[in-house]
């Protein structure tokens, strides 16, 4: 039990390096899928998406494992929210770049890392804005999406939508339990953090399936 005990918060930080590991191998398959056969532009917005994983359960483990000064959680709690933003900006690229790919899909890009930016900006000169403002940001970015759902109905297959929908209602519960703090069964265990991870991991694979079975099939 040694090593666990030397962690700062051993599930929180455990739910999230699984995260990590499917991040990587999900990362492996969609570039593979983007050099069989060849696309430059499925191979960036596949690479943008990966590495948004990557660095947010990375980050989020090594934030909630490493027993640091003060100071030390401060910056990777900066690091681990900054995170959460990037991800959400990569999540949205290969929609924009190849399920709409056109000025729309351009203008959505820009807007969604536009907020990403100011999102990230707050986070470092505002680390202690309220909970709730955060994560109202984030809820609105991913349900952004609604905006264009007229013309991702045109390409998209419906269960592609349906996995897209479910993506985003597994991320705003999670949002909701982390901003209320509840429920909060067994703190440190099974409390309410450790639930927002899981629901933030049941959010991601639901979005990395709809970008690897439905968008990564189009031209």
């Amino acid at each position: 039990m040694k090593p666990i005990n030397n962690l700062r918060e051993p599930m929180n930080g455990f739910t999230h390096f699984i995260g990590i590991v499917l991040s990587i191998i999900g990362t492996i398959f969609l570039i593979n899928s983007s050099l069989n056969p060849y696309n430059l532009n499925h191979l960036i917005a596949f690479s943008i998406f990966g590495l948004g994983l990557i660095l947010l359960y990375t980050t989020s483990t090594l934030y909630h494992w490493l027993k640091l000064s003060d100071a030390g959680i401060l910056r990777m709690r900066k690091a681990d929210h900054i995170m959460i933003f990037i991800n959400i900006a990569a999540t949205y690229t290969p929609v924009c770049m190849i399920a709409l790919k056109n000025n729309l899909g351009w203008t959505l890009l820009f807007i969604i890392w536009s907020i990403a930016l100011s999102g990230i900006l707050i986070k470092i000169f505002w680390i202690h804005a309220p909970r709730w403002l955060s994560t109202t940001i984030y809820v609105l970015m991913g349900w952004m999406a609604v905006v264009v759902i007229i013309p991702l109905v045109e390409v998209l297959q419906m269960q592609a939508l349906i996995w897209l929908f479910m993506g985003g209602v597994f991320f705003t519960i999670g949002a909701v339990i982390y901003a209320l703090k509840k429920p909060d069964p067994y703190p440190g265990i099974l409390g309410f953090h450790e639930i927002f991870h899981l629901f933030v991991l049941a959010g991601s694979f639901s979005h990395f399936w709809m970008i690897y079975k439905y968008i990564a099939i189009l031209n």
